[in-house]
């Protein structure tokens, strides 16, 4: 009997794949569990439509995450700090700083989590901050930091 997955199955295989299983295993393990439903042509032209709209929402998303690209490269965003003696800054500029310092100057709002820094910016100028906006995406960000 031909099954199409529901959801990921270790043994069996990753969601929407097609299987074919023996009719026992599927009636008594497959189909009451909901892991999977029998590959009928409906079935199977649901599945082809909902691969479809994944493909085109994935394409979407990589093509608002270009243009998103694009338009952090020519930005620059401020961070102040505060500044110690003989200028020294205390403590460092942390990702979370620097989104919420985007959204402020800019209007973009931005994943911290997305935000990779080399290493903690520690002292006053200016740093490129990489961005990982999608998989296939990254984006350099420049920020300055100044003394408060």
């Amino acid at each position: 009997m031909k099954i199409i997955l529901l959801q990921d199955e270790k043994k069996l295989g990753k969601k929407g794949d097609l299987i074919e299983a023996s009719d026992g295993y599927a009636r008594n393990y497959i189909l009451p569990r909901k892991i999977g439903v029998e590959a009928t042509p409906q079935n199977l032209n649901d599945l082809k439509l909902k691969k479809a709209n994944e493909e085109k929402i994935a394409r979407e998303q990589l093509e608002a995450a270009k243009a998103l690209a694009a338009s952090l490269e020519s930005k620059e965003v401020v961070v102040k700090i505060k500044a110690g003696e003989n200028g020294k800054a205390f403590g460092s500029v942390s990702s979370k700083e620097i989104a919420a310092a985007c959204k402020e100057q800019n209007g973009i709002e931005l994943d911290k989590k997305k935000i990779q820094l080399p290493e903690a910016l520690k002292n006053f100028g200016a740093y490129e901050v990489n961005i990982k906006l999608h998989p296939q995406v990254n984006a350099k960000l420049t920020v300055k930091v100044l003394e408060a």
